[in-house]
């Protein structure tokens, strides 16, 4: 008899049913199945304003979904809810009404919880820039603007990891305090996605143009926990900036506490993030390159064959 008897026999074949779907949907969710348990039990934290309230979802491997609360009228989005039943107990702890999902691209690990969720909270509204996102409710391109209560949202198309990529810039009229930035997998803290169905050219355009015109205090909310690495292929780049090394011990530390290293600031990125000074001497110099697009090109592929050191 197996043990535990017929509860554990069910316990057996819901894991053996969760795992079959995760072989079926290919590596990224076989490998979350069996490795995302130490970045999935981190609990959420919230990082407080007058006017929004951002709280920090870990889900999976080391991703991070994000639940915007406008403190006004207690409206709520979710950006990229891969774990949904995660998203709904954030939503019940703080008391808030969700009505939209944002999603910045179609990959599973972003918009793979689309379709439960939205059977699980009827009414929701789901945007993004691409087709093949799930559940999608309403196709968005560069500057569709959305409410989130009395927060304004405008959607930035930044193609280059995916062709549809959005990410999510949003404001608080008359609000003296910080704007917030949902970057997905474009934008992450020192580093930015590979560029898998796009160019160096696109991804300037996307850090430099669009999101390096934002507000300088904008904070940065990135899909994935990356930064310890980046910073380590960023003091490779640069191994004399001092930018650099300190926020690369802040990290470490904050990580080994349990502490996301989310949120950076838009004007922070520009110090210490090797995709966003490729305009800069030292980076050009390393990539043996004086175009900034072509330096960009470079430093990607070099990252894309880096090896991590240990340290």
């Amino acid at each position: 008899m197996l043990r535990g008897g017929w509860r554990g026999l069910g316990a057996a074949l819901a894991a053996g049913a969760v795992l079959g779907a995760a072989l079926r949907a290919g590596p990224a969710q076989l490998r979350a199945f069996f490795l995302h348990t130490e970045h999935e039990r981190r609990e959420p934290k919230t990082v407080p304003q007058a006017d929004m309230k951002v709280e920090i979802l870990p889900a999976l491997t080391d991703n991070y979904m994000y639940l915007l609360i406008d403190e006004e009228t207690k409206e709520a989005a979710i950006v990229d809810p891969v774990n949904p039943q995660k998203v709904l107990d954030a939503v019940k702890k703080h008391g808030v009404r969700l009505t939209t999902v944002l999603t910045t691209h179609h990959h599973w690990d972003h918009a793979g919880g689309n379709e439960k969720l939205v059977k699980m909270e009827s009414g929701l509204h789901v945007y993004g820039g691409d087709n093949r996102v799930g559940a999608l409710t309403q196709k968005v391109s560069h500057l569709t603007a959305l409410q989130v209560g009395s927060l304004n949202v405008k959607c930035l198309s930044t193609p280059c990891h995916t062709s549809g990529h959005i990410c999510y810039y949003v404001t608080k009229p008359n609000s003296s305090e910080p704007p917030a930035v949902f970057t997905g997998d474009t934008l992450f803290v020192a580093g930015c996605g590979k560029f898998f169905e796009g160019t160096p050219e696109e991804m300037y355009k996307a850090l430099i143009e669009i999101l390096g015109s934002l507000d300088p205090r904008t904070r940065v909310y990135c899909g994935h926990e990356y930064t310890i690495n980046n910073l380590k292929f960023a003091r490779h780049v640069e191994p004399n900036n001092a930018n650099i090394q300190e926020k690369l011990a802040w990290a470490k530390a904050r990580y080994d506490s349990g502490e996301p290293t989310i949120p950076s600031t838009i004007a922070e990125e520009f110090t210490y993030n090797p995709f966003m000074r490729v305009r800069e001497k030292t980076v050009q110099q390393h990539a043996g390159e004086t175009d900034p697009v072509r330096t960009m090109g470079a430093i990607r592929k070099e990252k894309d064959n880096f090896r991590v050191p240990r340290d």
